[in-house]
């Protein structure tokens, strides 16, 4: 069994004992639990791995009695609470926890951002850090093999994801373990913790969208489409997006009236999840959407490249005009603008917008095929 680097370990291990909670949220199946075990092994008898969804362990969770926890750890000096969405009030835990035993380092790890995040960041304010982990990144990929191996197969990373279970499995699993995925763990958290009274409509929605990959999307449209109101789109959208499903990209306006304001592109975090939904796992020479494909991969790459390297990612815009000048990727770092035209044939000359130029004279102007796109995300 191939244990991944993930890219974050070092940072994460760096803020250890700094009397702070390490927060480790991603999407179910990324990694977290192996990462957490991982780090958690290195102390020996002094971790513990507490999973959270096991309602015995849960026990000694509990509002205002830190001591409750504590006597049942005994002297270990690292706990790993795995899950930790699942359990009510948890933010107040922690924080009473910590403020308590700022000698015993706690892990929380939780699948979904939005619930989580709303549980322990007010509670939480200035006692912890945050780390993300993502499915795989093309440089965790490389240091597991070696980068012509990676290179050579990008096409079947693009086909089936970065999930480490699906990218480990032969080819004749990998649409298993993607099923498994989507069926069993996507969208856990939105129906349990939201209570979505239809969760028929959220696997509409994101058919729907998966077929829009690259493209502006438009609420009213979807939801005229699946026949529910503009509102209930728009909160499905922020939903699975907190949840690690999808991104959204907005649309760049600073300096021309011509320049569209407030759409947004909708990219997958996981292609496999997105090839699984439409049910289309086609080598990319034949795809009609191969394009779609490689922009999205990029994108997503891109994002976990600054993630890993700075724990943050800089804003991050697409560009286009009334007049159909557009840019596919756009990063503002420095008060600079990079900007990435994303292509699979390197054959193929792509130029930079005389009016983007003009206008945003500092911008550097990149274009990413399937060649050269490696020493731009590692």
């Amino acid at each position: 069994m191939i244990i991944f680097e993930r890219m974050i370990e070092k940072s994460l291990k760096n803020s250890l004992f700094l009397g702070k909670v390490i927060c480790l949220y991603g999407p179910r199946q990324a990694g977290k639990t192996t990462l957490s075990k991982k780090i958690l092994a290195q102390f020996g008898n002094d971790g513990y791995y507490l999973n959270c969804e096991d309602a015995r362990e849960r026990n000694y969770l509990v509002v205002g009695r830190p001591d409750i926890l504590k006597n049942y750890i005994s002297d270990k000096k690292i706990v790993v609470l795995d899950e930790a969405q699942s359990v009510e009030n948890i933010g107040q835990i922690l924080k009473v926890f910590v403020d308590t035993y700022p000698e015993v380092q706690l892990v929380a790890t939780g699948s979904s951002s939005f619930d989580l995040a709303n549980k322990v960041g007010e509670p939480l304010v200035g006692r912890s850090v945050e780390f993300f982990l993502y499915p795989l990144s093309v440089k965790e990929l490389i240091l597991a093999y070696d980068q012509q191996e990676v290179a050579k197969n990008i096409d079947t990373y693009i086909r089936f994801g970065a999930y480490p279970a699906v990218v480990t499995s032969l080819e004749n699993k990998k649409i298993e373990n993607l099923s498994g995925i989507a069926n069993n763990y996507l969208y856990k958290d939105i129906f349990t913790f939201e209570q979505i009274r239809k969760p028929r409509l959220i696997e509409d929605l994101l058919k729907l969208i998966a077929l829009q990959v690259g493209s502006e999307v438009s609420l009213n449209e979807i939801a005229q489409k699946i026949e529910v109101s503009r509102k209930t789109i728009e909160r499905y959208l922020e939903l699975l997006e907190k949840s690690f499903v999808i991104k959204r990209l907005y649309s760049f306006k600073r300096n021309l009236r011509d320049e569209i304001r407030g759409n947004f592109k909708i990219y997958f975090y996981d292609l496999g999840v997105r090839n699984y939904l439409i049910n289309n796992f086609n080598p990319l020479e034949i795809r009609s959407d191969a394009g779609a494909l490689f922009e999205n991969f990029f994108v997503m790459e891109r994002i976990k490249y600054h993630h890993n390297a700075t724990n943050r990612i800089p804003p991050i815009y697409f560009w286009r005009t009334y007049q159909q000048q557009e840019i596919d990727f756009l990063e503002e770092r420095d008060g600079a603008l990079n900007a990435f035209e994303c292509t699979l044939s390197d054959k193929k000359q792509r130029n930079v917008p005389k009016l983007f130029l003009k206008t945003y004279p500092e911008s550097r102007f990149t274009v990413a095929n399937k060649i050269n796109f490696i020493q731009y995300v590692i």
